[in-house]
């Protein structure tokens, strides 16, 4: 095996399908809230040079690509997705890590943000010096909110009025790294996670009682 990590370009448009195929079938195996992609969306991010993917040989591996907005005041790092036969041997770390290198070029001045379900997502971002935020201190773009359209877990943002979900917020601010060490951004991000299961399942549960009652 040897797995080549990339900037993405042109001639790496025909994985545009094959990638939303991949997130698809992650979401739904994991059953909790991952927003599905347009193919042709896909597309132009890598057309445009804005994703990294990575591959073995001709086998789609893993990918993730950036998004800005508000001007390039805020930029996310999205779509993280690595092949279920090669998962466990830190490939998502080193996608992410490529991505965010890439997205500090691009947009240096720019908060780089994610939202996320995921521990291992939230280790990998506490590592980079991301750190957990409040939904109010992200983009207020309605493009990429109305992305979260499709995700399963959709009612919980809009019946909370965009303030919560299942889903935690992390953000990288130039203007204010995260001067911790690693120990201590891992220690918390696993308290922060355990709170995030103690939400999730209020908020599940919320949901199921509202819909036996409607």
């Amino acid at each position: 095996m040897s797995v080549h990590i990339q900037i993405a370009s042109k001639k790496h448009s025909i994985y545009a399908k094959d990638i939303c195929t991949l997130v698809e079938e992650a979401a739904k195996k994991r059953g909790t809230g991952i927003a599905k992609r347009d193919p042709n969306y896909i597309k132009s991010k890598l057309e445009k040079g804005d994703a990294v993917i990575a591959l073995d040989g001709e086998q789609l591996v893993g990918f993730c690509y950036i998004e800005a907005w508000e001007d390039k005041k805020y930029v996310a790092n999205s779509g993280l997705i690595v092949h279920p036969d090669y998962r466990g041997q830190g490939l998502a770390g080193k996608i992410k890590k490529k991505i965010f290198e890439l997205s500090r070029k691009k947009y240096s001045g720019s908060k780089v943000f994610g939202i996320t379900t995921s521990l291992p997502v939230m280790k990998i971002n506490s590592d980079l010096g991301y750190k957990p935020v409040t939904f109010s201190e992200l983009t207020q773009d309605e493009t990429f909110w109305n992305g979260c359209k499709s995700c399963p877990n959709y009612d919980i943002l809009s019946r909370n009025n965009r303030t919560n979900c299942l889903c935690t917020g992390m953000m990288f601010d130039p203007q204010k790294p995260n001067k911790k060490s690693k120990k201590e951004r891992e220690k918390n991000v696993k308290k922060f996670y355990r709170w995030v299961r103690l939400k999730t399942h209020s908020f599940l549960k919320l949901l199921i009682q509202t819909k036996l009652l409607s």
